[in-house]
């Protein structure tokens, strides 16, 4: 019994000497990397009401707990709404050191709206920084410091990042500086909401409101992410973090310190997602690409003739998965330069050259809304519809169309029409009268869907249509 214990004992200390064996040591990584990364603090003189804080509310409006809110605090937080906040350094955020001679990384959204910017080095010293440039869409943000001989960061290739590595985050989690957390690379690619032009990083991270512009290492000490977002219903870190894969940020910094401003490709449509239904609507034999819901006017995607209904299959030589893939591709291109897409029209592969435009202040590639209303006569679809006037033609800047009066249970409510929503396409022809639609609806397969484009508050949307059979 005794020998038992002892093997037993013995072979319970080689597995887990083995399991430590295999779990990543970060003290080195940490002592090389840590004193390049910064604090950043930044000065406001605007009163409260014009500072660009937090309103403390989660995703879906619910407040954040009161626990957390000491933690946002601006300078002027205790005084009255119109006085103006004392001068004294609000810690905000995160940065890391790019240059030996003061070139610093943030995000735009941690020194947005500051009067004065600064950067406290991990040998204690503060610095005021200048900046350089700032790109909102990005969220990334060059500052300048004079100083000399400093610590750098190395830099990876985030573009070889997978599921499942390990990565650690230094910065400063509630003003608490060189807080150390690690975790694993969730996914990589991920499009965030209003986030059009990067392809997040999602970690399981520990990332906390003054993380922000901090840097994301891999095992081998390189950046390859600037941490940004969190997904929070609390105000506190709930395993979601999101950082900025550092080929995007240093591209935006490039660009930043040569120029000022950043450039981008534009393509100029409104694009949606491809669901199973939609998928056989078109004829495809699963889910995958862009479809168009809208070709914008005087727009390198008009000028090289895509169509309402197109489905971008392929972008320069990439595959597009998701619809969200594509604004990663078009904004990565030089303006000026010409690239073909692979597409889908008709139920037939085509390709088209296309010559990128330059994406402008007010310009983007959308997405098209996605809510649908169903709602409790005529003709299969049992809607009701109408011509439309000169009137509404102006306001949704449409050429063609039928709008729907009136809905009834049918094929028509279950695809989800509501009372309003105008019809310009249905099964790839555009619909030009009342007369017309009727015809096309009395064509329509039963018991197969069909693509049908119709155009919501101004937004156009694709939605499969099935009649029954």
């Amino acid at each position: 019994m005794k020998r038992f214990v002892i093997a037993s004992f013995l072979l319970l200390s080689v597995v887990a000497s083995s399991v430590k064996a295999e779990l990543p040591d970060f003290k080195s990584l940490v002592k090389k990397a840590a004193p390049a990364v910064v604090n950043i603090s930044t000065i406001q003189k605007k009163s409260r009401q014009s500072l660009p804080g937090f309103d403390f509310k989660g995703p879906n409006g619910e407040e954040i707990p009161e626990i957390f809110r000491h933690f946002f605090r601006f300078p002027d937080q205790d005084q009255s709404p119109d006085a103006p906040s004392q001068k004294a350094p609000q810690s905000l955020g995160s940065g890391f050191i790019i240059s030996t001679d003061g070139y610093i990384l943030t995000n735009h959204h941690v020194i947005k709206g500051a009067d004065q910017v600064l950067v406290r080095l991990n040998d204690r010293r503060e610095l005021d920084a200048e900046v350089v440039g700032s790109d909102e869409r990005s969220d990334v943000a060059l500052l300048k410091i004079d100083a000399r001989d400093l610590p750098v960061v190395k830099f990876g290739d985030s573009s070889t990042l997978e599921a499942g590595e390990w990565v650690l985050a230094i910065g400063s989690p509630f003003g608490f500086d060189h807080t150390v957390t690690a975790g694993i690379v969730s996914a990589t690619g991920r499009a965030l909401e209003n986030e059009t032009y990067v392809p997040f990083i999602q970690t399981d991270v520990a990332i906390n409101p003054g993380n922000s512009g901090g840097p994301l290492f891999n095992l081998e000490g390189e950046v390859v992410g600037i941490n940004s977002q969190i997904y929070t219903r609390s105000g506190g870190f709930m395993g979601l973090s999101f950082a900025i894969p550092i080929d995007v940020a240093m591209n935006v910094s490039r660009q930043l310190k040569s120029d000022g401003f950043v450039t981008r490709g534009w393509l100029g449509v409104v694009i949606q997602e491809v669901n199973k239904d939609l998928a056989e609507s078109f004829g495809l034999d699963k889910p995958a690409g862009a479809l168009v819901a809208k070709v914008l006017p005087d727009s390198p995607a008009e000028n090289a003739g895509l169509q309402d209904g197109d489905i971008i299959l392929k972008f320069d030589g990439q595959r597009i998965n998701l619809s969200s893939d594509l604004p990663h591709q078009v904004g990565r291109v030089v303006p000026g330069s010409s690239v073909e897409l692979d597409i889908v029209r008709g139920g037939k592969n085509r390709k088209i050259a296309v010559k990128i435009g330059t994406l402008a202040d007010g310009e983007r590639t959308e997405k098209a809304s996605h809510g649908i209303s169903p709602e409790p006569e005529g003709n299969r679809l049992n809607v009701v519809v109408s011509e439309l006037t000169d009137q509404q033609k102006d306001k949704w800047n449409l050429r063609n169309g039928v709008v729907i009066e009136k809905v009834l249970a049918g094929a028509g409510a279950n695809a989800g029409l509501v009372a309003g929503d105008v019809i310009t396409m249905l099964n790839g022809k555009r619909v030009e009268s009342i007369k017309q639609f009727i015809s096309l609806v009395n064509d329509l397969p039963a018991g197969r869907s069909v693509p049908l484009r119709i155009v919501r508050r101004g937004s156009p949307l694709f939605i499969p249509l099935k009649l029954g059979s």
